[in-house]
């Protein structure tokens, strides 16, 4: 798996972020050892084969890349916000998403795309 970058390696950049049990971690500042026995989710995880996940598509259409260093770090924390509170608003999705820094895209396209995305995630949390 080659989705999720090394940045800072210090945990300050977020390029690193993956989801260890359901929560976003910064994968630089954790040992091999401590994944042992726990469920991990990296970018890669949240397609489907060739077809994009909806925060993918939603990234996408919202031109909310660039570079696409940071994004699979946005993407994992974009989806541990969305998993946990379906219903963010803008505010909310850019206090989460300050700890991804990105020095292309000005964040816009990003809130865009999470706030789009949103609906998939409420019909996964009603059931649909």
């Amino acid at each position: 798996l080659t989705g999720t970058h090394v940045g800072c390696e210090h945990g300050v950049c977020g390029a690193c972020t993956i989801i260890v049990d359901g929560a976003a971690v910064r994968s630089c500042l954790m040992l091999a050892v401590q994944a042992e026995g726990t469920e991990l989710l990296t970018v890669e995880g949240l397609s489907e084969g060739d077809q994009l996940g909806p925060l993918q598509s939603a990234f996408r259409k919202h031109h909310a890349l660039q570079c696409g260093f940071c994004t699979p770090g946005v993407l994992m924390t974009a989806h541990a916000l969305l998993n946990e509170e379906p219903n963010a608003d803008a505010t909310r999705v850019r206090e989460v998403i300050s700890g991804n820094l990105c020095r292309c895209t000005g964040y816009i396209g990003i809130v865009n795309a999470v706030l789009e995305a949103r609906a998939d995630y409420q019909k996964d949390e009603q059931g649909a």
